[in-house]
C-alpha cells in the first residue's frame, strides 16, 4: 500500500506560477512511476506529467516548456512546477503513483488560473 499527500493547488493570475507537491509514504520501495493527472470539469482526466524510476520524465505536449516534474527521492516526493499558467490549465491535480502493478491516487488539489 502507498499513501500520498499532495499540497501546493490554490488560485493564481495567468502567467503565475504554483508548485505541486505529493508525499509518498508506505511501501515506497516497489514505486516505479511518480506522475500527475488533472481533470478540468466535463472532461477525462489526463496524465500532465510522470518521471520513472531511472528514466526520463514524460510531459503532456500542451505543458512541455511550462511544466516541471522532479522527484526527490530521498522525500519520496514529487513535485510539479506549474510556470505560465494558462485558463486552459485549471483543472483538479492529482498525484499517480504507480507500484507493484497497482494505480494509487492522491485525494487531488485545485488549480485555478485566471485570465
Amino acid at each position: 500500500q502507498v499513501q500520498l499527500v499532495e499540497s501546493g493547488g490554490g488560485l493564481v493570475q495567468a502567467g503565475g506560477s504554483l508548485r505541486l507537491s505529493c508525499a509518498a509514504s508506505g511501501d515506497i520501495f516497489s514505486i516505479s512511476t511518480m506522475g500527475w493527472y488533472r481533470q478540468a470539469p466535463g472532461k477525462q482526466r489526463e496524465l500532465v506529467a510522470r518521471i520513472i524510476t531511472n528514466g526520463s520524465p514524460n510531459y503532456a505536449d500542451s505543458v512541455k516548456g511550462r511544466f516541471t516534474i522532479s522527484r526527490d527521492i530521498a522525500k519520496n516526493t514529487v513535485y510539479l512546477q506549474m510556470n505560465s499558467l494558462k485558463p486552459e490549465d485549471t483543472a483538479v491535480y492529482y498525484c499517480h503513483v504507480f507500484s507493484r502493478l497497482v494505480n494509487y491516487w492522491g485525494q487531488g488539489t485545485q488549480v485555478t488560473v485566471s485570465s
